[in-house]
Protein backbone atom coordinates (compact mmCIF):
# COMPACT_ATOMS: atom_id res chain seq x y z
CA UNK A 1 0.00 0.00 0.00
CA UNK A 2 1.21 3.50 -0.88
CA UNK A 3 0.04 6.03 1.67
CA UNK A 4 0.00 9.71 0.73
CA UNK A 5 -0.61 12.69 2.95
CA UNK A 6 -2.45 15.73 1.59
CA UNK A 7 -2.26 19.02 3.42
CA UNK A 8 -2.60 22.75 2.89
CA UNK A 9 -3.80 25.80 4.74
CA UNK A 10 -7.42 26.69 5.24
CA UNK A 11 -8.88 27.93 1.97
CA UNK A 12 -6.08 26.45 -0.15
CA UNK A 13 -8.39 24.07 -1.99
CA UNK A 14 -7.38 20.83 -0.31
CA UNK A 15 -10.89 19.40 -0.54
CA UNK A 16 -11.05 20.07 -4.27
CA UNK A 17 -7.69 18.36 -4.77
CA UNK A 18 -8.87 15.39 -2.69
CA UNK A 19 -11.99 15.13 -4.87
CA UNK A 20 -9.85 15.18 -8.02
CA UNK A 21 -7.74 12.32 -6.65
CA UNK A 22 -10.89 10.41 -5.67
CA UNK A 23 -12.19 10.84 -9.24
CA UNK A 24 -9.03 9.03 -10.36
CA UNK A 25 -9.85 6.05 -8.14
CA UNK A 26 -7.67 6.92 -5.16
CA UNK A 27 -9.10 5.97 -1.76
CA UNK A 28 -9.40 9.33 0.03
CA UNK A 29 -9.61 9.45 3.79
CA UNK A 30 -10.73 12.86 5.06
CA UNK A 31 -9.57 13.47 8.63
CA UNK A 32 -11.96 16.39 9.13
CA UNK A 33 -14.95 14.30 8.02
CA UNK A 34 -13.89 11.43 10.26
CA UNK A 35 -13.47 13.89 13.15
CA UNK A 36 -17.10 14.97 12.65
CA UNK A 37 -18.22 11.34 12.55
CA UNK A 38 -16.32 10.24 15.68
CA UNK A 39 -17.77 13.20 17.61
CA UNK A 40 -21.33 12.81 16.35
CA UNK A 41 -24.08 12.64 18.98
CA UNK A 42 -24.20 9.27 20.69
CA UNK A 43 -20.53 8.44 20.15
CA UNK A 44 -17.87 8.12 22.87
CA UNK A 45 -16.02 10.99 21.14
CA UNK A 46 -19.04 13.26 21.48
CA UNK A 47 -19.37 12.42 25.15
CA UNK A 48 -15.68 13.11 25.82
CA UNK A 49 -15.69 16.44 23.94
CA UNK A 50 -18.94 17.52 25.59
CA UNK A 51 -17.51 16.72 29.02
CA UNK A 52 -14.31 18.66 28.30
CA UNK A 53 -16.10 21.62 26.66
CA UNK A 54 -19.59 21.93 28.16
CA UNK A 55 -19.78 25.57 27.01
CA UNK A 56 -19.74 24.28 23.41
CA UNK A 57 -22.81 22.06 23.86
CA UNK A 58 -26.33 23.23 23.13
CA UNK A 59 -29.31 20.93 23.60
CA UNK A 60 -26.97 17.94 23.76
CA UNK A 61 -25.27 18.75 20.43
CA UNK A 62 -21.79 20.14 19.91
CA UNK A 63 -21.85 23.67 18.57
CA UNK A 64 -18.85 23.30 16.27
CA UNK A 65 -18.61 27.04 15.62
CA UNK A 66 -18.46 27.74 19.34
CA UNK A 67 -15.96 24.93 19.86
CA UNK A 68 -13.76 26.36 17.08
CA UNK A 69 -13.87 29.82 18.71
CA UNK A 70 -12.75 28.29 22.01
CA UNK A 71 -9.89 26.17 20.71
CA UNK A 72 -8.51 28.66 18.20
CA UNK A 73 -8.23 31.25 20.99
CA UNK A 74 -6.60 28.96 23.58
CA UNK A 75 -3.65 26.64 22.86
CA UNK A 76 -4.33 24.49 25.93
CA UNK A 77 -7.97 24.01 24.90
CA UNK A 78 -6.86 23.09 21.38
CA UNK A 79 -4.39 20.55 22.74
CA UNK A 80 -7.09 19.05 24.95
CA UNK A 81 -9.53 18.72 22.05
CA UNK A 82 -6.84 17.15 19.87
CA UNK A 83 -5.93 14.65 22.62
CA UNK A 84 -9.53 13.46 22.57
CA UNK A 85 -10.25 13.50 18.85
CA UNK A 86 -6.97 12.59 17.15
CA UNK A 87 -6.64 9.02 18.51
CA UNK A 88 -10.20 8.31 17.36
CA UNK A 89 -9.47 9.76 13.92
CA UNK A 90 -6.24 7.74 13.57
CA UNK A 91 -7.99 4.48 14.43
CA UNK A 92 -10.87 5.06 12.00
CA UNK A 93 -8.47 6.20 9.26
CA UNK A 94 -6.46 2.99 9.58
CA UNK A 95 -9.64 0.92 9.37
CA UNK A 96 -10.74 2.71 6.17
CA UNK A 97 -7.31 2.43 4.52
CA UNK A 98 -7.14 -1.34 4.88
CA UNK A 99 -7.25 -3.19 1.57
CA UNK A 100 -6.44 -0.25 -0.74
CA UNK A 101 -3.29 0.01 -2.88
CA UNK A 102 -3.19 3.82 -3.02
CA UNK A 103 -4.56 5.85 -0.13
CA UNK A 104 -4.65 9.63 0.22
CA UNK A 105 -5.09 10.98 3.74
CA UNK A 106 -6.54 14.51 3.70
CA UNK A 107 -5.02 15.84 6.94
CA UNK A 108 -4.88 19.58 7.62
CA UNK A 109 -2.28 19.31 10.40
CA UNK A 110 0.51 17.21 8.86
CA UNK A 111 3.08 19.96 9.39
CA UNK A 112 1.77 21.24 12.71
CA UNK A 113 1.70 17.75 14.26
CA UNK A 114 4.94 16.50 12.69
CA UNK A 115 3.16 13.72 10.80
CA UNK A 116 5.07 13.82 7.49
CA UNK A 117 7.04 10.67 8.32
CA UNK A 118 3.79 8.65 8.45
CA UNK A 119 3.38 8.97 4.68
CA UNK A 120 5.24 7.61 1.68
CA UNK A 121 4.88 11.08 0.16
CA UNK A 122 3.30 14.38 1.18
CA UNK A 123 1.31 16.50 -1.27
CA UNK A 124 0.80 20.13 -0.31
CA UNK A 125 -1.84 22.39 -1.85
CA UNK A 126 -0.77 26.01 -1.80
CA UNK A 127 -2.56 29.24 -2.59
CA UNK A 128 -1.69 32.85 -1.92
CA UNK A 129 -2.91 34.51 1.25
CA UNK A 130 -5.23 36.73 -0.79
CA UNK A 131 -6.75 33.78 -2.67
CA UNK A 132 -7.34 31.93 0.58
CA UNK A 133 -8.92 35.01 2.22
CA UNK A 134 -11.24 35.52 -0.77
CA UNK A 135 -12.36 31.89 -0.70
CA UNK A 136 -13.01 31.96 3.04
CA UNK A 137 -14.98 35.22 2.82
CA UNK A 138 -17.09 33.55 0.12
CA UNK A 139 -17.72 30.72 2.62
CA UNK A 140 -19.07 33.30 5.06
CA UNK A 141 -16.14 33.60 7.46
CA UNK A 142 -15.35 37.01 8.90
CA UNK A 143 -11.90 38.50 8.42
CA UNK A 144 -10.88 38.30 12.08
CA UNK A 145 -11.71 34.58 12.21
CA UNK A 146 -9.87 34.00 8.93
CA UNK A 147 -6.71 35.67 10.19
CA UNK A 148 -6.92 33.89 13.56
CA UNK A 149 -7.16 30.48 11.90
CA UNK A 150 -4.42 31.18 9.38
CA UNK A 151 -2.17 32.36 12.23
CA UNK A 152 -2.51 28.98 14.01
CA UNK A 153 -1.46 27.04 10.92
CA UNK A 154 1.92 26.26 9.41
CA UNK A 155 3.44 28.74 6.97
CA UNK A 156 3.99 28.00 3.29
CA UNK A 157 7.71 27.76 4.03
CA UNK A 158 7.06 25.08 6.65
CA UNK A 159 4.79 23.20 4.26
CA UNK A 160 7.32 23.41 1.41
CA UNK A 161 9.94 21.90 3.71
CA UNK A 162 7.97 18.65 4.01
CA UNK A 163 6.37 18.61 0.53
CA UNK A 164 7.28 15.85 -1.87
CA UNK A 165 4.79 17.42 -4.30
CA UNK A 166 3.50 20.99 -4.32
CA UNK A 167 0.24 21.81 -6.12
CA UNK A 168 -0.34 25.50 -6.76
CA UNK A 169 -4.02 26.42 -6.54
CA UNK A 170 -4.16 30.09 -7.44
CA UNK A 171 -5.46 29.34 -10.93
CA UNK A 172 -8.65 27.88 -12.32
CA UNK A 173 -10.06 24.35 -12.05
CA UNK A 174 -8.63 23.05 -15.36
CA UNK A 175 -5.14 24.16 -14.24
CA UNK A 176 -5.64 22.45 -10.90
CA UNK A 177 -6.87 19.27 -12.60
CA UNK A 178 -3.73 19.19 -14.79
CA UNK A 179 -1.52 19.61 -11.72
CA UNK A 180 -3.33 16.80 -9.92
CA UNK A 181 -3.03 14.56 -12.99
CA UNK A 182 0.73 15.17 -13.07
CA UNK A 183 1.14 14.20 -9.42
CA UNK A 184 -1.27 11.26 -9.79
CA UNK A 185 0.78 9.83 -12.67
CA UNK A 186 3.94 9.96 -10.57
CA UNK A 187 2.47 8.52 -7.36
CA UNK A 188 0.40 5.83 -9.07
CA UNK A 189 3.53 4.69 -10.90
CA UNK A 190 5.06 3.94 -7.51
CA UNK A 191 2.26 1.52 -6.58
Amino acid sequence: MTVLGLTGGIGSGKSTVAALFAARGVAVIDADQIAREVTAPGTPGHEAVAEAFPEAVSDGVLDRSRLAQIVFADHAAKALLESIVHPLVYAESARRAAGHELVLHDVPLIVEKGLAERYDAVIVVGASHETRRRRLIQRGMDEADIEARIATQATDEQRRAIADYWIDNDGDLPELDRAVESVFERVSGAV
